[in-house]
Order: C-alpha cells, then structure tokens, then sequence
C-alpha cells in the first residue's frame, strides 16, 4: 500500500509560481506557515498582513484574506485589523529590516502592548529584495552593498538580537527562534509557528517566530554553502531556541 508522506498544503494556492530566488528559504518557511494554516484549521478566518520586501508577495501564494502593507507597518496594520475583528486570526510575514529596522518601533511596542496577534520575522541578514544592504541584523563584518569593507562596530553598531528583545517585552506570549538549514531544525520551526499562533487562539498576547534564512542570491554563495554559512556564522550570534513561552511553567 502506498503511502503519502508529504503533500503541499491546502492552503498553498494552486498553481502558485513561487518568485523567490533559486535556493532561498523563503519557499520552506511559506509551506510551513500553510501546512500549520491546516492543521489548526484557520484558513477561513485568517487575514493576513504582507509588508514590503521578499514577503510582499506572500498573498500570492498562501489562500487567506490578506492586505498589503508600508514599509515596516506590517504589525500596526495587524494590531488595527485584530482591534477590529477580533474574531478573525491575524499574522504578518516579515523580513528582519521590514520588522527590526524601519518597523522596529511598531513591533516593540505592538508587543508591549501584548497586541494579540502573531509575527513571523525572516532574518537573512541583509535587504534582499532590494540589492543587499546593511540591515538591522547584518553580522559584524559582512560585506553589503552599502558595507563593502564589512560591518564594524564603531561605525555600524552590532547587529539586533530580534527574538531576545520581542521575549523581554511584557506582552509577549511567544518568542522563539528557529532555522531552516536541517530537516530536524525544519520541524523545529513548524512547531515553533504552530505555538505563537496557538498563544493567538488562546487570548494569550503576542506570539512571534525569528526564522534564520540563506539569501544565496545577495550573498553570492550556492544553496549548500549558504546553509553552511548559517550554521557556522549566524547561529553562534543568532542562538537557535525558545526565549519565552507563558504557557511553559
């Protein structure tokens, strides 16, 4: 008897063209979030909010009611819809200079406020929908476009550590960061999304996923090398784990 071990989510649009680069973490993390999108059987009452970047055109290819937003207001836009809708399941999908740079200050503080929705937040440690720049998490001494001798501290400052300071705020129900280089750490992540939208089902506050991500494209590196680079560069900074759950203890 045949056996079906995987399938792409019902919530994955029929026919969807991914636009994503050859290599990028991006397709791994969008199953992720519609394959737990079905589990929980939210699907009909999800809007979601996408904001500028690689994650701008996620409406294409997840089969929820979904809006655009500005430049760094993906969470203000969700903190609006929720107050409205408070019956509807809301998520934003972000980039890590979309979430931690320009809408840093809504982010802080839709948190704060323990807003009751949930953020997934891509941390490839430059803008990659726009050529390679400098971002908020860019690694002390690598090389942008706007940074062609490497990030330093003394001009640069060190990059952010995004799921620390979301788990420092009050609000947070969920802060976790997870990667996608391994199939063990693939269902770590899956997990990790499930728990900050389940925090949302419970009234809990706000639930948020970091997801480390390769750009091969901007980093100029192949798919298996730039899994390499995440494991060996960015997890020693951007440690992989759980930085708080309420429902734990």
């Amino acid at each position: 008897m045949a056996v079906q071990v995987f399938k792409v989510p019902d919530s994955i649009r029929k026919n969807a063209k991914f636009s994503f680069c050859p290599g990028c973490d991006h397709g791994v993390a969008v199953r992720l979030v519609a394959k737990v999108i079905d589990e929980l059987n939210l699907r009909e009452k999800t809007i979601l909010a996408a904001s500028v970047g690689c994650s701008v055109t996620l409406y294409d290819f997840i089969n929820v009611d979904s809006v655009e937003a500005p430049h760094g207001r993906a969470v203000a836009e969700a903190t609006g819809i929720k107050r409205a809708c408070p019956d509807k399941f809301v998520f934003t999908y972000q980039g890590d200079g979309d979430f931690a740079s320009i809408g840093l200050a809504e982010s802080m503080h839709a948190a704060l406020r323990g807003e009751n929705i949930s953020a997934i937040c891509i941390n490839n440690t430059t803008y990659g929908m726009t050529g390679g720049q400098l971002g908020p998490t860019t690694l002390l001494g690598q090389k942008t476009t706007t940074s062609p001798t490497g990030r330093n501290r003394e001009y640069y400052g060190y990059p952010i550590k995004i799921a620390e300071h979301i788990a420092l705020c009050d609000g947070t129900a969920f802060s976790a960061r997870v990667s996608l280089d391994t199939v063990a750490n693939i269902r770590k992540a899956e997990q990790a999304i499930k728990k900050a939208f389940e925090v949302q089902l419970k009234g809990l506050g706000f639930g948020f996923v970091e997801i480390l991500s390769t750009c091969p494209t901007n980093w100029k590196m192949s798919p298996d090398k730039a899994h390499e680079r995440v494991r060996n560069e960015m997890m020693p900074v951007f440690k992989p784990g759980i930085y708080k759950d309420v429902t734990e203890g």
